[in-house]
């Protein structure tokens, strides 16, 4: 919470501006980001969500989707130093991390020096990040968690911010490798991106064939971002958005679950990093729409991208049809 102070009035009236100021700022970066993405008011939303609470994304869809463009858009539009690395299945730790290389210096000393990777950047773009092994996938698991990676024994920071957005083909599975649960929950969102609906599609097939298609410009800097990202661990929440948050997660863990019928459709639930995560992420929501403080509307808007990539179902309930969304709106309806 907002720390108090004798003047009280005066330390709201600033917490006020403080979040205005900062709502202004994320709706012109919306508006940028739907200039070029259309129709996919929900997942710019998620995708704002995921970078104001300093997390990482997974952005799940179709090819043609414009997924890549998406972020590609994201980090024009707050000012961020964009690296975009395409998954392979030969690419190897070093392409992401950077390596040392030996050096002979005029008087003959030799040394290592050490030359940096792409994920040495502001926001990362893992593309199709589900083509890439095991080996290569798990060398995102320090700079994700820590904002650091290690090479040859040294350690190297990263620069703040650090996100990274990662995209994945749900359909082709040939020559793919699919994320481990560990990796899985270090993003903070899984963004589902489905078809735009008519009309949106209509404009998008006319504005981006013709001989000036849109672009989006910087209207926010890194600064600024981070100074956004810190007022959204000031906002305040209150006890029935933390309760219900709880009751949430839990109702997800078998043995757990105040509800044992739906907790028997799952293998296995939520960790306690699901609950940080939905709270960084209802009060980047709230900021989002200029309110003080995020209510259980965010909840239940967030549980889905926060919960689905965090839970698996039992090959019984997959049998019978049953799917995580159908699971997760089940254990949204108990909220209260």
């Amino acid at each position: 919470m907002f720390e108090t102070v004798p003047n009280a009035d005066a330390d709201a009236r600033s917490a006020a501006d403080l979040i205005d100021t900062a709502a202004c700022r994320m709706d012109e970066v919306r508006r940028q980001v739907e200039t070029v993405i259309l129709g996919q008011a929900e997942v710019v939303e998620q995708a704002l969500v995921t970078v104001l609470g300093g997390g990482h994304g997974l952005l799940i869809g179709l090819p043609g989707l414009a997924k890549t463009t998406l972020v590609e858009t994201l980090g024009i539009a707050f000012g961020l130093g964009v690296k975009r690395v395409q998954c392979t299945p030969d690419l190897m730790p070093a392409d992401i991390l950077g390596s040392e290389v030996l050096e002979e210096s005029e008087s003959g000393r030799r040394s290592f020096r050490f030359i940096p990777g792409p994920v040495f950047c502001q926001l990362l773009i893992a593309d199709e990040i589900n083509r890439a092994s095991p080996r290569t996938q798990s060398a995102l698991l320090q700079a994700m968690q820590e904002r650091r990676v290690t090479v040859a024994g040294q350690d190297h920071p990263l620069p703040a911010p650090f996100h990274v957005l990662a995209t994945e083909n749900p359909i082709d599975q040939e020559g793919t490798y699919p994320l481990p649960e560990a990796q899985l929950d270090r993003f903070l969102l899984a963004i589902d991106i489905g078809y735009p609906d008519a009309g949106a599609e209509r404009r998008m097939m006319i504005k981006t064939t013709g001989a000036t298609p849109a672009t989006a410009r910087a209207v926010v800097g890194p600064e600024a971002l981070l100074e956004a990202q810190a007022l959204v661990r000031r906002l305040p929440v209150g006890d029935q958005v933390v309760d219900g948050i709880l009751a949430l997660v839990r109702r997800g863990r078998p043995g757990q679950s105040d509800q044992p019928a739906l907790a028997a459709h799952i293998a296995w639930g939520p960790g306690p990093r699901a609950c940080q995560a939905l709270m960084l992420a209802v009060r980047a929501r709230a900021l989002l729409d200029g309110r003080f403080a995020p209510s259980l509307d965010d909840v239940a808007a967030l549980a889905r991208p926060v919960l689905r990539h965090r839970m698996a179902l039992t090959f019984a309930a997959r049998a019978d049809g049953v799917t995580l969304d159908q699971v997760i709106d089940r254990m949204i309806e108990g909220l209260e």
